[in-house]
């Protein structure tokens, strides 16, 4: 073997390992580029489940604060028919007095 021939035999043998290694890194790309696409997939998921976990803390938040505002109610209904009731009292003792 000459030494062409030599240079020949080596040179499409380094051409192989570049094709080969091309076909790996190609693969390997594709592999990321879903492995990307798989990971943004999963980040709408996650903002999409944020996004509803806001609404129904802001929804809770609103039920909490008409629950408060409902139970201050039910307190000034208290104090009012306590009011009622003793304003009552003195018109019936005042009334007792005439």
């Amino acid at each position: 073997m000459n030494q062409n021939e030599k240079v020949l035999a080596d040179f499409q043998t380094r051409v192989r390992q570049l094709i080969l290694r091309f076909q790996e890194i190609k693969k390997e790309n594709g592999d990321l580029y879903a492995m990307v696409e798989e990971k943004e997939a999963e980040i709408e998921s996650l903002k999409e489940q944020m996004a509803q976990k806001d609404h129904d803390y802001q929804s809770l938040k609103m039920a909490k604060m008409l629950e408060i505002t409902s139970g201050d109610l039910e307190g000034a209904k208290d104090r009012v028919a306590n009011l009622i009731r003793d304003v009552n009292k003195c018109i019936a003792v005042l009334s007792g007095d005439k």
